[in-house]
């Protein structure tokens, strides 16, 4: 055990740790330059083109150090965006020590610090790097300062280096060696193994990957899940090379996979703890948590002939990703769906990307919404998601709504206007600190669902691209809710009906309503567009009608002659309207779903 080593790489989102990690196992000789490739972990061609870890990853690399030894080390990939956070904590619950990457141009961002306070949550050994060195724009003295004053972290145990060019990667893999302890743990103990990760094989089902904290586990075994009380027969264990490497056993301190016949990841909790069917360890690993949707949306096929594929693509997508939800629903505008729960807005970018192109599949998202609380006058608590679902508003005592706290770092110069933009999204409980000059940080409590529907653009647009935010729930606060239905020629629009705050329904069904008026062709008689709370309109605009000018016909001549004939026309017009359906086109519903600033 003293010769493995067990580190992550943690930082904020674009400050290079996909990079580091490619510089870091080429140098190691894990992957010789025939086979490698940028972002080698990343093995999603979301993650490459967008340049984020959706998945983490783990692998082991064998290094010869100068004491002349050679040690193991086992890099624990983790995902870099804040909807992914439990993830990063069940992998720093894995390991020993951490890399903490620095921009050397950006400087500390909103994530460094969330991570650095994980991280130390953990009591791991942080080795700050300062990264890309090489860029015209570093400015290494002042991120020094930022690791003293910001991180509070000694100044002097930095390490400078250039993930692209590849300087600096042999001191940070001795920093490794020398500063990251050795895993503790006894492998003749009961074991004990966290899960921290899972994944479909196709041939195998889920690969566990896991780090065994005490005991030794090898094929041939019966395992059981603390959390869930399954048991599986181990077939096979080993380590992570870039392919899967068989190993006779994994023991105390090791990092590796286990495949047991677990038929889909939704069996596998991240952060559950595996034991021994016939000698359990006393009790579970801490840490362990049920991860909860936050963002909830509807997705339905454009074609209707399409439901079938829609619903074989989740079953498959959901074998990959155990923290997506899913249930039936159905609509009267858009047909039968499913109404899905995401941990957050990326969550729900990724998914339907997925979906888009890896199952080739033609979608629509209905407008997003969170998660209420509604205590009803009986003293019943109700959580509702969907909007169909809205109780009836006499039996509602209180409605609340979920809040979180953002962090946020920016330039001073942008203080203003991110306040402006807190306060029009119903920010409270402001804080602000200088951790050094000519930077802010800023924390504001905030409804989620004011956050989820365009804060995140508008937040970049006006720090142009240089503020940094993170955030985490926080409880549930008491709020005027209503429910806006959208009324087009009278009928309701079930798909775009939302549960807002009641200041903002009149601003909210102004701007459907317009969107609406963009989309929906004319007819030929007049269609009203109207915003509705229960039975009083909030919000309205009007499409006109096309017009037969039959008059025309009229030249000079009496104008009672005029008017019959306009009367004439106005009559088939009011029957038409009656009868008439209006068809709504898809593009309608997603122009609703697109933000004011787009």
């Amino acid at each position: 055990m003293e010769y493995i080593r067990n580190f992550s790489i943690i930082a904020h989102i674009d400050h290079g740790k996909s990079t580091l990690a490619d510089r870091l196992i080429q140098y190691t000789g894990v992957s010789n330059d025939r086979n490698f490739q940028d972002q080698i972990l990343d093995n999603m061609d979301i993650e490459r083109e967008r340049g984020i870890t959706i998945k983490s990853q783990a692998i082991s690399l064998p290094y010869r150090a100068k004491d002349g030894h050679t040690y193991i080390l086992n890099l624990i990939d983790t995902p870099g965006h804040v909807d992914f956070t439990y993830e990063v904590s069940r992998s720093l619950a894995s390991c020993e020590g951490v890399l903490l990457l620095i921009d050397a141009a950006q400087g500390v961002q909103a994530q460094t610090l969330a991570n650095l306070y994980l991280a130390m949550e953990h009591d791991l050994a942080i080795i700050p790097v300062i990264n890309k060195i090489d860029l015209p724009s570093a400015d290494v003295e002042r991120v020094i300062e930022q690791i003293d004053s910001e991180l509070g972290l000694d100044p002097d145990t930095h390490l400078k280096c250039s993930a692209k060019e590849g300087t600096g990667v042999e001191e940070i893999l001795e920093a490794v060696v020398t500063r990251v302890p050795p895993p503790k743990g006894d492998p003749a103990a009961p074991l004990a193994a966290l899960i921290f990760d899972a994944k479909y094989d196709a041939f195998r089902g889920t690969v566990i990957h896991c780090r065994v904290m005490n005991g030794t586990v090898k094929a041939g075994d019966t395992i059981r899940f603390m959390y869930n009380n399954a048991t599986y027969r181990v077939e096979e264990v080993g380590h992570f090379l870039l392919q899967r490497a068989k190993r006779e056993s994994l023991s105390a301190g090791e990092v590796g996979y286990i495949i047991a016949g677990v038929k889909t990841v939704s069996d596998v909790r991240t952060g559950d703890t595996i034991t021994l069917e016939n000698r359990p360890c006393e009790k579970p690993l801490p840490g362990f948590k049920e991860v909860k949707p936050v963002v909830f949306a509807s997705i339905y096929p454009i074609a209707s002939d399409d439901y079938e594929d829609l619903a074989v693509s989740l079953d498959k997508y959901k074998l990959n990703d155990a923290s997506f939800i899913y249930e039936k629903d159905s609509s009267a505008a858009l047909g039968q769906g499913f109404r899905c729960g995401f941990l957050g807005l990326l969550h729900l970018d990724i998914v339907q990307e997925r979906l888009e192109r890896e199952y080739d599949l033609s979608i629509i998202l209905s407008v997003p919404s969170v998660r209420y609380r509604f205590i009803l006058k009986d003293g019943t608590e109700l959580f509702v998601d969907n909007p169909a679902h809205y109780p009836d508003p006499m039996s509602i005592a209180k409605g609340e709504e979920p809040y979180i706290r953002a962090a946020m770092m920016l330039p001073e110069r942008y203080l203003g206007s991110v306040m402006k933009l807190c306060m029009e999204k119903r920010g409270v409980n402001s804080t602000m600190n200088y951790p050094n000059p000519g930077r802010v940080e800023l924390t504001y409590e905030m409804p989620l669902a004011e956050v989820i529907f365009d804060f995140y653009d508008r937040f970049k647009s006006v720090t142009q691209g240089y503020g940094s935010f993170d955030y985490d729930m926080i409880d549930y606060r008491e709020s005027s809710l209503a429910l806006l239905d959208i009324l087009v020629n009278g009928e309701k629009v079930d798909a775009l009906s939302q549960i807002v705050h009641r200041e903002r329904a009149r601003a909210r069904g102004l701007q459907a309503c317009e969107r609406l008026k963009e989309e929906i062709p004319r007819q030929m008689f007049k269609i009203a567009i109207q915003g509705a709370i229960g039975g009083e309109i909030v919000s309205r605009t009007t499409i006109s009608p096309f017009r037969k000018d039959v008059i025309a016909k009229c030249y000079g001549g009496d104008i009672s002659r005029k008017r019959k004939l306009l009367e004439k026309q106005k009559k088939g017009k009011k029957r038409m309207k009656m009868i008439g359906n209006v068809e709504i086109p898809q593009s309608a519903f997603l122009a609703v779903l697109k933000s004011d600033t787009e």
